[in-house]
């Protein structure tokens, strides 16, 4: 069976672009093909490259470092570097090898699944990292862990100067083990050791907001997306809510198929959601399927610089099938294709094999989507508390 998926390299950030990272979760899903075996597009070589290579001049480069290099390396290492090589080579950023382990972190982090306490992390106003939330039921707040603590060392090592993503992957380590935390609150200095556990977080949230209003936020595209989607568009049918927000931003992307099926509860199952092309010949075109059970009540897709790939493919779907208006910034711009190839021994390489295009026949790659309306979300806002963009798409709702 094989499973697409489109997503980009990106660190997840808060729901309303507080630049924040949930701890030990980084989306490094790159928008895929994910299958066993070739994907037939077309059966031709568009490379140029010869059906082999000669490796004499690489093992020339082997036994060099093998008669001269200072240091212990094994075979495997060397030949992981090789494979690496080999993809690096092609100069496109998601083309890349994965180790087996590297290969069951991406397919956990793919689905929201990881390694870690369970918080949300940010750098305050005074450049120090501090925990904007722990979140509820896991290892972080179990321990004792409150927002606005700032963690001043990390198993003794001191934060100072260090990034959010420095501190997430210390942080981060295997379910069972214990991270120690120095805690600055107010003026109390404390250590809070904490277990790590495998957690994972729905890839939905959904809610009424005042007036009748559903929301629902898609963090990214995973394997719960599908159902968890369809069961809130139920809700909001069954509520009869005036109006819908979508809101898309900081969502990386994630399986095709579950973009498809969120789609589809706005798109019917005659219209164009995306194509796929090879050069310039289309591949793939997908439509709507299944019951669009949202379609025609006014909706408002949230977008921003994080927003990309299958949240893309969302939100041009809706957009150019007159489904939905488009609030936020310019989205992130991740129009191209990836497939999964299977290894021995469980290793996996990432290559891009096809472009992506709207229903309206836009590339979007390096390009982004443009939303109707341009609203901008302050670091002052934040600090605030006051969401510009969602109270627009509440004012654009109202309206209707």
């Amino acid at each position: 069976m094989k499973f697409k998926i489109h997503s980009s390299k990106l660190y997840k950030f808060g729901s309303i672009g507080v630049v924040t990272v949930l701890l030990l979760f980084a989306a490094f899903v790159l928008g895929l093909n994910f299958g066993n075996g070739n994907l037939n597009l077309g059966g031709t070589n568009s490379t140029g490259l010869p059906a082999h290579l000669n490796y004499s001049s690489v093992n020339a480069v082997y036994q060099l470092i093998r008669n001269n290099y200072d240091g212990h390396l094994t075979a495997n290492q060397m030949l992981n570097g090789l494979k690496e090589g080999l993809a690096n080579a092609t100069g496109d950023p998601y083309t890349e090898y994965f180790t087996k382990s590297e290969a069951s972190a991406f397919n956990n982090e793919l689905n929201n699944s990881f390694t870690g306490i369970g918080a949300e992390l940010s750098r305050n106003s005074a450049g120090d990292i501090e925990v904007i939330a722990p979140l509820s039921g896991y290892p972080a707040a179990k321990a004792g862990l409150k927002a606005q603590d700032v963690i001043t060392s990390i198993n003794n090592v001191s934060t100072s100067g260090m990034s959010v993503e420095t501190a997430v992957n210390d942080i981060r380590g295997p379910a069972g083990t214990k991270v120690t935390l120095g805690i600055l609150r107010g003026n109390q200095n404390l250590n809070i050791s904490i277990v790590r556990e495998t957690i994972t977080i729905p890839s939905v949230n959904t809610r009424i907001l005042k007036g009748n209003i559903g929301y629902m936020q898609i963090i990214s595209f995973a394997n719960d997306t599908s159902t968890l989607a369809y069961q809130a568009a139920q809700k909001f049918k069954s509520e009869h809510v005036k109006g819908i927000i979508l809101d898309l931003r900081n969502d990386p992307g994630g399986l095709l198929s579950a973009a498809i099926n969120v789609s589809s509860l706005w798109v019917n199952n005659s219209s164009l959601i995306l194509q796929e092309k090879r050069g310039n010949t289309v591949v793939n075109s997908y439509y709507g399927q299944g019951d669009n059970i949202l379609s025609n009540i006014p909706t408002v897709v949230l977008i921003n610089s994080g927003t990309a790939s299958s949240a893309e493919i969302t939100t041009g779907a809706l957009h150019d099938n007159h489904e939905a208006y488009v609030i936020g910034t310019k989205s992130f711009g991740k129009g191209v294709v990836q497939e999964l190839f299977n290894l021995n021994n469980g290793a996996v390489l990432k290559v891009t094999v096809a472009s992506w295009y709207r229903p309206d026949g836009q590339d979007i790659n390096k390009k982004g989507i443009t939303p109707d309306q341009t609203v901008q979300l302050t670091s002052s806002d934040i600090k605030a508390g006051n969401d510009t963009q969602l109270n627009a798409a509440l004012n654009y709702l109202a309206s209707k």
